[in-house]
């Protein structure tokens, strides 16, 4: 046997006894391993988290406030400069009547999510959740790292104040997104005027300590290298040892129509699964791995349930961010289901926090 043989098999033999993997060993493990050793691994870890055969999944809409954004991140299809055809901050007439088809159609949740708005200062967003909590019964999952920290240049506030009075307005948990690539090398050439990756990890931090629950992402596929790829994993796991505040993490590739960042072609699903079953051996401290349908189709996310996927996110009654892309994939809760019975498992649906309904 050959040394770097030999050290893959130590390595896969690290996996199956349920010890925790070194980034270089992560980094090996995906460049020598093939995708069905990969699979395998990966879906073992997810069958010692998740021994119960159920995949579950989310009833939600993504309501977008604004697209207007000072950002310019060069992967956005989606954005729009003030004043510009197109642009728009959204009513609270067009607000409620988006929540309440959510509710009708069996929602428990909205994803609250926009641009950079330059105008907008805090007592806006304060509002915004005021207005739905004082309405509707519904989860406010909203308000991701960059617009927090936004919000904080913006009003000269600390991230703290910021994220206590977002609490008490009705905010109920933060989604992952804006993380990109947690590398400053990457963000500075992909999103310059977004926050660095100590401010992202910051209000993730901050956030749990003051008992949000958050999710983490990670978009792949696009200037990064691997090792920069294992590097983001690792800073996620190394939060999530001092807080244990991730509920989940979503992996998703670059979807490069529309957009202006020259790069390679979208990720193919080979390279997504292979990277999906790292991020599920890599991340053994975070409960649940999101399989991305809403980039890779429905085939590719049945697969990703034996590749260490346990949950298939949203049913994703509005998307608008990917589908400025170029990207439309569509799956109403029937479909969902029949994906995930396909595969063997028992659907269930779920609340943010991962609580069963």
């Amino acid at each position: 046997m050959s040394d770097s043989a030999f050290l893959l098999k130590s390595i896969i033999d690290k996996v199956v006894a349920d010890v925790r993997l070194l980034p270089q060993e992560a980094a090996i493990l995906f460049e020598e391993a093939d995708l069905l050793t990969l699979g395998a691994l990966a879906n073992l870890k997810r069958q010692r988290l998740h021994p119960d055969k159920i995949v579950t999944y989310i009833v939600d809409r993504n309501i977008n406030y604004t697209n207007i954004c000072l950002s310019k991140c060069r992967f956005c299809a989606f954005f729009r400069e003030e004043g510009a055809e197109g642009s728009y901050v959204i009513s609270r007439k067009e607000l409620a009547k988006k929540i309440e088809e959510t509710l009708e159609l069996g929602g428990v949740q909205i994803l609250l999510q926009g641009g950079l708005h330059p105008g907008l200062k805090l007592d806006y967003y304060q509002e915004l959740l005021e207005f739905i909590k004082s309405r509707y019964q519904i989860h406010i999952h909203g308000f991701s790292p960059p617009e927090i920290i936004h919000f904080a240049r913006l009003n000269n506030l600390p991230v703290e104040t910021v994220l206590e009075r977002l609490l008490a307005a009705g905010l109920d948990s933060i989604p992952g997104g804006g993380a990109e690539i947690l590398v400053d090398r990457v963000r500075r050439e992909v999103s310059p005027c977004k926050c660095s990756s100590r401010e992202w990890l910051e209000v993730m931090e901050k956030a749990h300590r003051l008992g949000l629950k958050t999710t983490a992402t990670m978009m792949f596929g696009h200037i990064e290298t691997l090792p920069e790829r294992i590097e983001h994993l690792n800073l996620i796991r190394q939060l999530q040892d001092k807080t244990g505040g991730f509920t989940a993490f979503i992996p998703w590739p670059y979807q490069p129509g529309n957009t202006s960042l020259i790069s390679r072609p979208a990720a193919s699903g080979f390279e997504y699964l292979k990277t999906l079953a790292i991020c599920r051996i890599f991340l053994d401290n975070i409960p649940n791995i999101q399989a991305s349908w809403v980039t890779q189709g429905a085939k590719v996310a049945q697969i990703a349930l034996n590749f260490g996927a346990n949950d298939l996110g949203s049913t994703m009654i509005e998307e608008n961010v990917v589908a400025a892309a170029g990207v439309s994939y569509r799956l109403p809760e029937s479909e969902l289901i029949r994906i995930i019975e396909g595969a063997g498992f028992q659907p269930r649906r779920r609340r943010m926090d991962y609580a069963l309904l």
